[in-house]
């Protein structure tokens, strides 16, 4: 029976059904304006306020040092631009890794040709950052790290504990892209010395085009987006009251380890099961130092979109990368710095489950890949090549 199977969670997630009843007023009946000063105003601004106690105590952080955004590449954007500038007197000198998302790569691109000097650390084969380059790396004129917690194609999570402890050490403030690893795994902003975090709703059933950045409230930092002095004068604009209720709705009901335990459940059972396949490899870390939710294989002699609208015909979706770069003809950024082989980084297909999937959804994902990947296989000009090479010479290429 062909079922539908939704496995691009790491893109974006259905918003839950509870998170929408949660906003539904907001649109309707207390649709004022949190700056008014009338009782419609004041209702939005008491939402919007509770809300962001809510998100604050979520990462052990202060409510006042919250600033809601549209969304994570604007927080990203925010947190980089807001802090180099603020402190380019002091020193020109930011330090990310080769696997950010492209938000903070583009950034840093931008800011290189704005005079200042941007260090990209290497990471090994299954995402880490080299701690020991990256405590090399940080000089005199160095202002900020930014590291990715929760890597959105690969899983991988990151040390923050001793990434900011170095950060620490040496006077730098330290930012981290939280947007996949928020309530999948502890984020404690003054357990891990993080001064800046980018937050966002969509990937844990909330709604679009919200999301939040965590600014300590000893960072020199200037706003990005001027307006009519919301957030503190900290990001202008009009609030988005109902999204920002849905998102700390969305975090409530995302702060509970037992859906944590039960994606991690699934995922090694998908990642068991499609590594069964003859021919197949798992790009980044297996157990607790992966994402609970993600999946990234590698199907040798099988292209990953061919791969992707297969399975989109057995009712199966999935990404071939991360979705922001997904229909790019450019090889993913994050597989190169994992140093994977063309034919492993053209053959890559992410899978994401979600607190929504079931094990059924995961039985019938590894029985549509398998026969999936071996009638691809059937027709690939690349295997047969090999199957040749290794006949002839014993060896495939």
């Amino acid at each position: 029976m062909r079922r539908s199977v939704y496995l691009d969670n790491a893109a974006t997630t259905m918003v839950d059904p509870e998170v929408v009843k949660a906003m539904e007023p907001y649109f309707d009946k207390h649709y004022g304006n949190p700056s008014s000063i009338h009782q419609l105003g004041r209702e939005a601004k008491e939402a919007v306020e509770a809300s962001r106690d809510r998100i604050a105590t979520s990462i052990n952080s202060r409510a006042d040092e919250i600033v809601f955004t549209s969304g994570g590449t604007e927080g990203n954007n925010l947190a980089l631009k807001g802090v180099a500038f603020a402190n380019r007197k002091k020193g020109k000198h930011i330090i990310t890794t080769k696997i950010e998302h492209k938000c903070i790569l583009n950034s840093c691109e931008w800011l290189e040709s704005e005079g200042f000097k941007i260090t990209y650390l290497d990471v090994d084969r299954e995402g880490f950052v080299d701690l020991e380059q990256l405590e090399n790396s940080i000089t005199k004129e160095t202002v900020l790290v930014s590291i990715i917690h929760g890597q959105n194609e690969i899983g991988t999570i990151q040390d923050l504990q001793t990434i900011g402890k170095i950060c620490n050490e040496h006077g730098v403030w330290f930012h981290t892209d939280a947007c996949q690893s928020y309530t999948k795994t502890e984020l404690d902003v003054k357990k891990y010395n993080i001064a800046l975090a980018t937050l966002n709703a969509h990937k844990l059933h909330g709604p679009k085009g919200v999301g939040a950045l965590y600014i300590r409230e000893d960072v020199e930092f200037v706003p990005w987006q001027h307006g009519g002095g919301q957030e503190s004068k900290r990001r202008g604009g009009t609030e988005n009251v109902p999204g920002i209720v849905g998102f700390a709705k969305a975090v409530e009901l995302a702060s509970n380890k037992k859906h944590i335990d039960y994606m991690s459940r699934l995922r090694d059972k998908l990642i068991d099961g499609i590594t069964n396949i003859e021919d197949v490899s798992l790009n980044g870390p297996r157990g607790s130092k992966r994402l609970c939710n993600n999946a990234n294989f590698s199907f040798f002699g099988v292209e990953g979109e061919g791969l992707g609208m297969a399975l989109e015909q057995e009712g199966v979706f999935t990404s071939t990368g991360s979705a922001c770069s997904s229909r790019s003809l450019e090889k993913s950024h994050v597989l190169k710095a994992l140093r994977l082989s063309d034919a492993e980084i053209n053959s890559s297909t992410r899978m994401s489950i979600s607190r929504f999937t079931t094990e059924e959804d995961i039985d019938y994902v590894i029985e549509k890949t398998e026969g999936a990947v071996k009638k691809l296989r059937s027709i690939s000009p690349i295997k047969k090549v090999n199957e040749v090479l290794k006949n002839v010479f014993g060896k495939s290429t």
